[in-house]
């Protein structure tokens, strides 16, 4: 009996090692298969990236190269030689800049390099090409070109391009023996004589047929020593369609001592990843067959100057070295896993004795309180002085303690959650408070900086504006008289006098704006109730020229039906600032919406309001708190004057400016006008004016 028990025993603890066992291996595999080839496929990606940046910064270092050549010295002495007007350039200066050229080429490792007239390179058809997308800048981009048209590049190309296609496995059988097609990096870049017309161009680039250069470069970038497991190749290659013309793809995985690896140059890719890369213009990261094992490779196509697709750029590294270590750790883990087994199931058949019942009673009575049951152990029937017997007492002992313990963990638990409730309720009402009283500060502080901004200003303004004008007075009076005693003799200075005149004008119009802030009083004109809508329409007939300079599209949204009181001109100056001000923001085309809407509260109409969005530049952060101060402006030709004045009227008619703005997407002001003016003294010192550096969409 004893002995079936201990076999009983052995074979219920082999049993979850035995189950451990197959399961770790079953995950060790999951995770390899899953998370390792995911990690493999991140991996690829990741050099796949790398590789294509490279590519990209190869083109952009090839403009550097012609831009530096450009701007030399010896190149620039040369080129100012050439009689641009002249039917036949200057030999002599012909013959410097090619020998410059020729040194240049060989200097900087490209396979051509030459000046080209604007009439030769309007002839050539792929240069003409990327004539339509210069733009008078320089351009880079890669090109395929038939043998014809590189040898009339450079008559060593052809040659060069040349490449022997052999058939290979999973591959579509290639229908011509040689390639005689090139895969070009090509830069052309304008040069410009001293009068900014362009004459010449410097075309220049790399040939990828039979280039090692690069595709070694990107392999030690990408493959470094150490970031691939031992006799696991990492490659890159560059392809023309499916072809192979620039690779370190060997032709045999492992080549003997002292022997040179030969490259697979113009092998072709599978047929699978021909028709999804190629075809279908998709990325492909994936298991592959190259050439003559499986690897994990990632494709991305290529685009020449037109966009479309022309080949491939590929980087992987071989999966035989990954799978090999893959079913090492399998075999490794399944040997520790045997080993642990058989010690364990031994130390059990040892150990099986009298310990069955109570150990089997005492588990019935821990797996009835674990499911809710309040039960006890009691009395085993062994000896009282038994280990067992004294664990079963304490294990009574224990669970009469911790149900006590539990009915008071959950009274004090319900209490605390009370407590708990009552204090968050309590600190969100005053963190709700304080972030209002916060932000009232903040609008306070900004109002209040303005305020004592334009204060200060108008008290300076009025005393410099009063010394200003008395000379100003002068000078007008003077140029006048002085323009009538010469008579007919002011005609040779007449332009002088007359720009005096002006100037001095521009003067007196500054000064009239300014004092606007020192007494603004005096400048209240008479308000009386007008509609908005026309008052708009007729700001869009003085502001059309300005719209149409920039070339903007103007959206009309009027919705508004009210009136109110204001005074019309003024009004008129306000919305013209922000309608120039919206169109000088937007770079390029653009949008402007108009929009006016009855301003509601409560449900009642209390005014109209005004909104202007444009679809500009938009204002930073540090520029919004300052728009509306005095003499700042970011244009070069601005006064910092038109904003300033803009929030005085408003100001003084009781209505509101609202400013949202987000860098990159545009701007909009909304100017809030009430159907009965309000007294400017009245309101707060915070009223009136909103800033905002988002819009609400």
């Amino acid at each position: 009996m004893q002995a079936k028990v201990r076999y009983r025993i052995l074979f219920l603890t082999s049993l979850p090692i035995l189950l451990t066992l197959v399961s770790l291996v079953f995950i060790t595999i999951y995770w390899n298969v899953i998370y390792t080839g995911k990690q493999l496929f991140m991996k690829v990606n990741a050099d796949l990236v790398v590789a294509n940046s490279t590519l990209m910064q190869m083109q952009e270092r090839q403009q550097e190269q012609l831009d530096s050549i450009s701007e030399s010295w010896d190149f620039q002495h040369a080129f100012r030689l050439l009689k641009h007007s002249e039917q036949q350039p200057n030999p002599n200066a012909i013959s410097a800049l090619n020998m410059l050229l020729a040194q240049q080429q060989q200097t900087l490792g490209l396979d051509f390099l030459r000046l080209i007239s604007v009439a030769d390179a309007a002839a050539d058809p792929d240069l003409r090409l990327m004539l339509h997308q210069t733009e008078q800048k320089v351009l880079s981009g890669l090109m395929v070109l038939p043998a014809k048209r590189l040898q009339r590049i450079n008559s060593s190309l052809a040659t060069q391009a040349q490449i022997t296609l052999i058939p290979t496995s999973h591959a579509k059988q290639p229908k011509k023996s040689i390639e005689t097609r090139g895969l070009l990096s090509r830069t052309l870049l304008p040069i410009a004589d001293q009068s900014g017309n362009v004459f010449w161009y410097l075309d220049g680039g790399m040939l990828f047929n039979h280039n090692t250069i690069i595709v070694d470069h990107i392999r030690d970038l990408v493959y470094a020593k150490g970031t691939l497991p031992e006799r696991s190749i990492g490659t890159v290659t560059l392809f023309l369609d499916n072809i192979r013309i620039s690779t370190n793809v060997p032709m045999e995985l492992f080549p003997k001592e002292n022997q040179k690896p030969n490259r697979a140059l113009g092998t072709l890719v599978s047929d699978e990843v021909y028709q999804q890369v190629l075809i279908e213009g998709q990325t492909w990261i994936n298991r592959a067959f190259v050439f003559n094992d499986w690897y994990i490779s990632g494709y991305l196509p290529l685009r020449d100057v037109r966009g479309q697709r022309i080949g491939m750029v590929y980087a992987g590294f071989s999966e035989s070295p990954f799978l090999h270590n893959y079913l090492l750790n399998i075999i490794e883990l399944g040997t520790i896993l045997v080993l642990v087994l058989l010690i364990s199931g031994f130390l059990v058949y040892r150990g099986a004795n009298s310990l069955l019942q109570p150990i089997e009673h005492i588990h019935q009575v821990v797996t009835a309180v674990q499911s809710g049951r309040n039960v006890r152990i009691g009395k085993l029937d062994i000896n009282g002085e038994n280990e067992l017997a004294h664990l079963a007492e304490q294990f009574d002992s224990m669970l009469d303690q911790l149900q006590r313990r539990n009915a008071q963990i959950q009274a004090a638990a319900e209490q605390l959650e009370i407590k708990v409730e009552q204090r968050t309720r309590s600190l969100q009402d005053k963190t709700e408070e304080l972030e209002r009283n916060v932000a009232l500060l903040h609008a306070t502080r900004q109002q209040l900086v303005t305020n004592e901004k334009l204060t200060a200003l108008g008290e300076l303004i009025a005393g410099i504006a009063h010394e200003i004008n008395n000379p100003t007075a002068v000078i007008l009076g003077n140029m006048e008289l002085l323009k009538a005693e010469l008579g007919d003799n002011a005609t040779v200075v007449e332009e002088e006098i007359e720009l005096v005149i002006q100037q001095v004008g521009r003067i007196t119009t500054i000064i009239r704006s300014l004092l606007q802030y020192s007494r603004p009083g005096e400048f209240n004109a008479p308000i009386t109730l007008q509609p908005v809508t026309q008052i708009v329409e007729e700001m869009l007939l003085l502001a059309r020229h300005s719209i149409e300079q920039q070339e903007v599209t103007l959206i009309k949204e009027f919705t508004a039906t009210g009136s109110v009181e204001v005074n019309r001109p003024q009004l008129l100056q306000v919305l013209i600032n922000l309608m120039v001000n919206a169109a000088h923001a937007i770079e390029n085309k653009g949008r402007i919406w108009l929009r006016t809407y009855d301003w509601l509260e409560e449900g009642k109409p209390i005014g109209v309001k005004i909104e202007v969005e444009d679809e500009g530049i938009g204002i930073t952060k540090e520029d919004l708190s300052r728009i509306f101060d005095p003499f700042y402006t970011t244009r070069k030709d601005g006064t910092g004057l038109g904003l300033s004045l803009s929030y005085g009227i408003i100001k003084r008619l009781g209505g509101t400016i609202e400013v949202n703005s987000t860098v990159g997407k545009g701007t909009i002001f909304t100017i809030g006008l009430y159907h009965n003016a309000k007294d400017y003294q009245q309101l707060g010192p915070y009223e009136g004016l909103h800033f905002g550096d988002g819009f609400n969409s």
